[in-house]
């Protein structure tokens, strides 16, 4: 087989920067190592910036996600029962919209068979050859059959533990990484979400964050040890957990009932740079890994399908390379203020087993600021939204 791009990975970035590339006529072929219900049965965030938003639009994919995503204002953040409401759209005039990830992810598998985008699924074995030459070429096998695809560029959006990074030779890659000694248990339940905004809360118990997916499923989450196991966190000993380090208010209003979905996901920030060798570029948890504290992991993974998507588009229509030349340089601009603020936010709300009381008189003193000073919350709210692409 022959394409322009071949794209590893059949998650939301690769999807989307398949169906990117087809608006404009480039063709590419997807790799996916898990089946399509596999993937969809992925339970991930969703909270979308405008910079997402408007990439499903250009992309054709946002009819579904424009009627039935919640457009979010603002957002909340608790310190002990103190609520800090901060207004995203008077303070930068953009909203935030929460639509889940599976739901853009199944919107993009929509959108590809319609337009007849080839994905092949249950791949395994993929090698990236030759990518330092004009000529870059994958295999890989489907259930024992070797298969190869010959193409112009490579776009690795397979995650943190896929091929693409792993390509780039250990001499010419730097890594830097950040494990952080906590997870968030995260439970999913049919309730309805005890707030209209997200509330991220600072309690001397530990992190918790009220969160939701549609006006009858909740997303709910607590800061535990890495040392925890799901099986130990009963429905009855998180919701009680919980209701410990949410604000008294919002505990009296909040409505439990059996959790459909119970996991634990570690924290970590990592960052590979460069972000493209040769014909290889890679994109999202490939390249980059942020905590979950500021809704950027998703975010940060659509600008990174945005500077390639336009650096390949003015390769091909207008034969100008310097997008391409400067894809990593200018990814990774975006990227460290991302993982920046991301760090910021997680260091802000957690408790952290080397804190003495120094250390919390003075993130207390940080939310107290952010309490009473307008532009620390515009800062706030400026990196919340998303940074200009």
């Amino acid at each position: 087989m022959k394409t322009q791009v071949a794209i590893i990975g059949g998650g939301p970035s690769g999807l989307l920067l398949s169906q990117l590339l087809h608006t404009v006529g480039i063709s590419s072929i997807v790799l996916e190592r898990k089946t399509k219900e596999y993937v969809l049965g992925r339970i991930r965030a969703g909270v979308l910036e405008q910079g997402f938003v408007q990439l499903m639009r250009k992309a054709g994919c946002s009819e579904r996600m424009d009627a039935e995503g919640f457009v979010h204002d603002g957002t909340v953040i608790s310190n002990a029962d103190e609520l800090i409401e901060l207004n995203f759209t008077e303070l930068t005039g953009t909203p935030v919209l929460v639509y889940g990830q599976t739901e853009v992810t199944r919107d993009l598998y929509e959108a590809r068979e319609k337009a007849g985008g080839q994905i092949e699924y249950e791949v395994e074995d993929v090698v990236i050859h030759d990518a330092k030459t004009d000529a870059p070429y994958l295999t890989y096998t489907v259930h024992g059959e070797e298969r190869r695809i010959d193409c112009d560029y490579v776009a690795g959006c397979d995650g943190f533990h896929g091929v693409s990074r792993q390509t780039i030779p250990s001499d010419v890659r730097q890594e830097f990484e950040k494990v952080y000694p906590f997870g968030w248990l995260g439970i999913l339940s049919e309730t309805p979400p005890v707030h209209e905004e997200l509330i991220y809360c600072n309690s001397p118990h530990g992190f918790a964050l009220c969160s939701m997916r549609n006006a009858n499923l909740s997303r709910y989450y607590v800061q535990v040890p890495l040392t925890d196991k799901v099986e130990e966190w009963s429905d009855e000993r998180f919701w009680d957990e919980f209701k410990r380090r949410i604000p008294a208010e919002v505990a009296e209003k909040l409505v439990t009932g059996p959790s459909i979905e119970k996991s634990i996901a570690p924290l970590r920030s990592f960052v590979t740079e460069p972000m493209s060798w040769g014909r290889l570029f890679l994109c999202g948890d490939a390249a980059h890994i942020v905590p979950p504290t500021g809704a950027k992991g998703l975010n940060t993974a659509a600008s990174d399908i945005h500077y390639l998507f336009e650096a390949l588009k003015a390769h091909y229509l207008e034969g100008d390379d310097s997008g391409i030349e400067g894809y990593s340089e200018k990814a990774l601009l975006r990227v460290w203020k991302a993982e920046r603020f991301s760090w910021w936010m997680t260091n802000l709300l957690h408790r952290f087993p080397e804190q003495g009381p120094f250390d919390i008189k003075m993130q207390q003193a940080e939310l107290n600021f952010l309490r009473d000073n307008k532009e620390a919350q515009k800062v706030l709210a400026q990196n919340y939204v998303g940074l200009p692409y």
